[in-house]
């Protein structure tokens, strides 16, 4: 076997048959799959034990969350990659293959993202890969633009978790998924992580899956999601850059949260992200920050361009979409 897919499930009952029919029709047959299921009570397990009792499922006592859900699943994998997938997906019957394809490229590479297509509007892209600002502010990249957008291969700065492989080895080198974060901006923390010590992170356009989008979650904002983000953000930066980085950073990421403050009190959560926030703050000193290394410093320099060019292009991609309706 070459891969393993790790799906987490949470309350996805009605998700999981068209999830892992798609799978089952892959013309990449060297992978199994792993259900990670976190104390569902709608009846997820009896469903899988009496349709896919071929399937490795794994059952937890709480809900522990996407990041401790996906590492345990990584931990029980025996493949050299391991492709998350959320239950609210379909994958296309050759997507494992160009998965596998693309992460087989270099050594180098940790993780490749593939394009995401919504499912109810597919003219449109869900996610081709995740960028992260200077600001603090985590992009979705290609959200809403046409699917023909995005048709090259590229590198990124972290793969979007949703739908993704992983070169498993590197896990046990950089970490696991921080399961401080819960769900949301996990992914971009361990894209981030794998940089500093100098891996890729890379998008494939070939892969493609057909995403619903806050399966679990149940809506684009709420209060749970807007406190996880505005709290995660913190512990984000934090772990991941060097003190002289955050003092570098510290204007343009301060205009990023107070930004964002004023967008969610637009919309109705203001008080759940400023609870985030604090959140964050109380217990920053508890998180567990990326050792500085000095053979790491070009890789921080190089973080640190991005950041800014990610800025850049997210600022034309805003002004193209809004202003000049392209």
């Amino acid at each position: 076997m070459k891969a393993t897919v790790i799906i987490p499930n949470y309350n996805g009952k009605h998700f999981l048959k068209p999830c892992l029919d798609a799978l089952s029709k892959q013309t990449f047959s060297s992978f199994e799959i792993i259900i990670v299921d976190n104390a569902s009570t709608d009846g997820s397990l009896e469903f899988l034990d009496l349709n896919y009792p071929e399937i490795k499922t794994i059952s937890l006592e709480e809900n522990y969350g996407f990041s401790k859900a996906v590492n345990i699943g990584i931990k029980n994998a025996k493949t050299p990659y391991v492709i998350l997938l959320n239950n609210d997906t379909e994958p296309a019957a050759d997507y494992i293959d160009y998965m596998v394809k693309a992460i087989e490229k270099s050594p180098e590479i940790f993780s490749v993202s593939s394009k995401m297509i919504q499912m109810y509007h597919p003219e449109f892209i869900d996610s081709a890969g995740d960028l992260y600002t200077v600001l603090g502010w985590a992009i979705c990249r290609g959200t809403g633009r046409p699917v023909s957008n995005y048709t090259t291969a590229d590198t990124i700065f972290s793969a979007c978790a949703g739908a993704a492989i992983y070169r498993r080895n590197v896990f046990k080198k950089i970490g696991y998924f921080d399961e401080a974060h819960f769900a949301y901006l996990e992914d971009v923390d361990i894209g981030y992580r794998a940089k500093i010590y100098g891996y890729k992170n890379t998008y494939c356009p070939d892969a493609l899956v057909y995403h619903v989008g806050s399966g679990t979650s149940g809506s684009k904002y709420n209060s749970f999601k807007v406190k996880m983000t505005g709290r995660n953000n913190l512990y984000l930066n934090y772990k991941n850059m060097p003190l002289l980085q955050i003092v570098f950073n510290s204007i343009p990421l301060f205009l990023g949260f107070l930004i964002k403050y004023l967008f969610f009190i637009k919309i109705g959560f203001g008080k759940d992200y400023l609870a985030g926030v604090r959140e964050g703050l109380q217990n920053l000193k508890k998180q567990k920050k990326v050792p500085f290394r000095i053979n790491h410093l070009p890789n921080y320099f190089s973080i640190e361009a991005e950041l800014i060019k990610n800025t850049v292009f997210y600022a034309k991609d805003w002004f193209s979409r809004k202003i000049f309706k392209r």
